[in-house]
């Protein structure tokens, strides 16, 4: 069952008088390959494979990224450039010390100009705290491989090193033809064809559990006798929904995971030609948006005719903040004044907007969210027939082909094998027709999921 009236969560795709978007970009790339058979035998010709451009867009320039040297010369001039490489050279020379947070370890390997142009504010807007406050754990993971050296080195010889070094450069990807919700509606279909109802606007009130198991599911739909319950909802919702109400040790567990939240605001355009990007980074302190999307290049068919083009202009935010309350109209005149001062489209191009609000997009690892895990896990193990799965299931910030392996591992295990849905084990003894997924495989899907900062414990004075 499902909350909400459509099929997809953040994965849908939004349909506004002829124009279609996501709710954020959705690619489809993935190393598993019971994944991509799922995706290819649900939309067959309907998945399309599409370049991928993505660049930083800094003082009305875009640049690649990761940065290519030369380009970065011609483009931020001869004086930025100077003060770029002398800050780098202190750097290297002046290394700071300790290296606790994102800032000083990005600093320490680019220069604090590079940090300042390139790294510190689309962070800062996606996750609503300051690079000091971002563990260096983080850095080191999310830029693994990545150093000027590297990218001189890239620049001189691009095509002669591994084209998975650098994990962010994937040159093309899989999309359906009219978005993810392609994807999520065909498969709702198959669903309902076979007989399996599913059930939209029905939000969970209450989870009845005893020590051997879970029993029914409370919903506005109505209750549902049930000894297998897949969970997406977030974590601390689930906790607060149990009935009889959780033990005193989890109950703390409710108040242990932070979200960010997400406003997508859509621009429909009377422009044929606007970027050649997939998406941007926006890395200009003077505006709120972030990133925006180009939902056009990502397929054709999301605009009602080759006239036009359909932009997404993406928020940060946290739910009833001014941003996440001010109305449709205003979000949409912001996102337009925005559009024009970033240089990327008059306002008289914009010929109407739409806006979509999403609540817990970014899960928030922060000093507390491990101590949350550890308790839902001891509890998940003492409760059988209860599993979690996905982004907000799990509290996890992942790509969506791992939300899709957990989906399928949990439900072979109700139909009796034995997935670690936390570790993604695969046992063998349980795979169909050989080994569809390998370990080899696995290791390759964790190393493909995007990293998450956690919050530095700050030291007290």
């Amino acid at each position: 069952m499902e909350q909400d009236t459509v099929v997809g969560g953040i994965s849908r795709t939004v349909s506004h008088n002829g124009y279609l978007f996501d709710i954020g970009g959705h690619r489809f790339y993935t190393k598993v390959s019971l994944v991509e058979q799922i995706w290819r035998e649900v939309l067959g010709d309907d998945l399309l494979t599409r370049p991928r451009l993505s660049r930083i867009y800094y003082k009305g320039n875009f640049l690649n990224y990761p940065l290519l040297p030369g380009e970065a010369l011609r483009k931020l001039g001869v004086l930025e450039s100077t003060r770029c490489g002398l800050s780098f050279l202190k750097a290297r020379l002046l290394p700071i010390r300790p290296e606790n947070d994102l800032e000083t370890w990005i600093t320490n390997r680019f220069g604090s100009r590079l940090f300042e142009i390139f790294f510190k504010t689309y962070t800062e807007k996606v996750w609503g705290m300051s690079c000091k406050e971002i563990g260096a754990d983080w850095a080191a993971q999310r830029i693994k491989g990545l150093s000027l050296s590297a990218l001189l080195l890239n620049a001189i010889r691009p095509k002669r090193g591994k084209s998975d070094e650098i994990k962010t450069l994937i040159p093309e990807f899989l999309y359906p033809r009219r978005g993810p919700g392609m994807m999520w509606e065909r498969l709702h279909q198959i669903l309902e064809d076979a007989g399996t109802r599913v059930v939209l606007g029905a939000r969970v009130q209450s989870i009845e559990w005893v020590p051997e198991g879970v029993v029914a599911v409370e919903t506005t739909a109505g209750r549902f006798d049930a000894g297998h319950v897949i969970s997406s909802m977030p974590i601390q919702q689930l906790v607060r929904a149990l009935r009889p109400a959780a033990p005193e040790w989890l109950a703390p567990a409710a108040r242990m995971f932070r979200y960010r939240d997400f406003v997508t605001v859509a621009l429909f355009l009377d422009a044929r030609h606007l970027f050649s990007d997939n998406w941007i980074y926006v890395h200009d302190p003077g505006v709120s948006v972030g990133r925006i999307q180009n939902f056009k290049n990502w397929s054709p068919e999301m605009v009602p005719d080759d006239s036009k083009s359909c932009l997404g202009l993406e928020y940060f935010c946290q739910e009833g903040d001014p941003l996440w309350a001010a109305s449709d109209d205003e979000l949409i005149a912001l996102a337009t004044r925005e559009l024009a001062q970033l240089r990327l489209a008059p306002e008289s191009a914009v010929l109407g907007g739409a806006v979509v609000r999403m609540p817990k997009a970014y899960p928030v690892y922060d000093d507390q969210y491990k101590s949350g895990l550890s308790l839902i896990r001891q509890f998940l193990h003492q409760t059988p027939g209860l599993q979690l799965v996905g982004r907000n299931g799990m509290h996890r910030y992942n790509n969506q082909d791992h939300s899709m392996l957990t989906g399928v591992f949990a439900a072979r295990n109700v139909m009796g094998a034995h997935y670690d849905l936390w570790e993604a084990n695969v046992d063998e003894e349980y795979l169909e027709e050989g080994r569809v997924v390998t370990e080899a495989e696995l290791r390759k899907l964790d190393a493909t999921q995007p990293a998450v900062p956690s919050r530095r414990v700050m030291p007290e004075n």
